[in-house]
């Protein structure tokens, strides 16, 4: 909670949840990822929070951004940047937006496999490839599937091949996981990926780039590293993977940028329980859930700290869900929050650490309920 936004929320009466970022922090968190990995360029993952203020600060601050779809491009584009500062990182591309993008300028495509190096060498000759690699995702609070990247020994035949097709082969990337905490997970990412370079070159294929991905966490419950930490470990890990040749870098941070600049102001709708047993927990439903943009909250992955104004009173476990008519919309039973006793319907509830993966988790309309609003001040 930061006073810009403790104050906004004093001053400002909402009608159902709103998240409030504060953009303040979000400049902050910009200048300390440009302070940690100054040689590093900055593609703000767009996805985590694509508010146009959010993206027009960032741009003016000298980011880039990596983008998932042509709506995404343009929303980047409209900031003013050049299409230089923007890529399309989803290896999962339909050709013809594969043609809008490069209509547009763009120049920069993540791959991870055959087909798609040859959907983008049809639709976007002569453009940069960068290939995807899997990466162990241990220690992330949001782990990642195999649904993006390749085993590392296919990525130099995926890039040898992009070489063919006349594409330029520019480098490889990685995801550790996001919400990662462990500032090591990167190292043995760089050293697959100073093995692609060694091995590309070999084969007369220079590579350039590393792009090593988010996972730069925010805090929640538990305390995380400084961003600090995380440019130390990436510089040694450089440092020891690639001796003095080290490449060019990218980092991709979501969470990291904008997670701890948003509140979501929520309503308590209902206080009950399920039994008439005493002991029984209660269950607190509030006016935003899963389809409101707490999906992250799917297998209580994410554990949002969570406020009262009544948090200095005896506190009883409870059961926190949202006001939809599906069953699946319960934030946390498995490990109950204790909540105040006192704690009853109309009172205020504020969900901090939510300025990602919230408004654009949000359902349209699902239940007849709007989505979410945001407000960035």
């Amino acid at each position: 909670m930061t006073d810009r936004i403790r104050q906004h929320l004093k001053n400002t009466v909402y009608d159902g949840p709103v998240v409030v970022i504060d953009l303040e922090r979000v400049r902050e968190n910009y200048l300390g990822f440009a302070r940690a990995l100054p040689d590093t360029r900055v593609f703000y993952a767009v996805k985590a929070n694509p508010a146009p203020e959010i993206l027009k600060l960032l741009a003016e601050l000298g980011s880039s951004f990596d983008t998932a779809s042509v709506v995404e491009i343009d929303l980047a584009l409209a900031t003013g940047v050049s299409p230089d500062r923007v890529s399309f990182g989803n290896t999962i591309k339909k050709e013809r937006d594969i043609a809008a993008a490069f209509a547009r300028g763009i120049r920069l495509y993540a791959v991870d496999c055959e087909a798609e190096v040859e959907k983008i060498a049809r639709a976007a000759p002569g453009s940069k490839v960068f290939c995807r690699i899997l990466c162990d995702g241990a220690g992330a609070d949001w782990p990642l599937s195999r649904k993006f990247g390749c085993d590392p020994d296919m990525a130099i035949e995926v890039l040898e091949h992009a070489h063919r097709l006349g594409l330029e082969a520019y480098g490889v990337s990685f995801h550790v996981g996001s919400q990662q905490a462990n500032t090591g997970m990167w190292d043995g990412a760089l050293a697959a990926s100073a093995r692609i370079f060694a091995e590309c070159a070999e084969r007369g294929i220079q590579l350039s780039m590393v792009n090593m991905g988010g996972g730069f966490p925010t805090r929640y419950l538990k305390d995380v590293p400084a961003v600090g930490e995380y440019g130390n470990a990436i510089f040694e890990g450089l440092l020891k993977h690639f001796g003095n040749r080290i490449p060019e870098t990218i980092i991709e941070p979501g969470r990291g940028m904008v997670g701890d600049a948003g509140i979501i102001q929520s309503e308590v709708v209902l206080v009950s329980r399920k039994t008439r047993a005493e002991d029984e927990i209660r269950w607190v439903y509030l006016d935003i859930g899963k389809f409101g943009g707490l999906a992250e909250t799917m297998d209580e992955a994410i554990r949002y700290p969570i406020r009262t104004e009544r948090d200095g009173e005896a506190k009883t476990p409870c059961v926190i869900a949202g006001p939809t008519c599906d069953s699946v919309d319960v934030l946390y039973e498995k490990t109950p929050y204790a909540l105040p006793i006192s704690l009853s319907v109309g009172d205020l509830v504020l969900i901090e650490g939510t300025g990602a993966y919230t408004t654009t988790y949000s359902a349209v309309a699902f239940n007849g309920f709007p989505p979410l609003r945001q407000v960035a001040i």
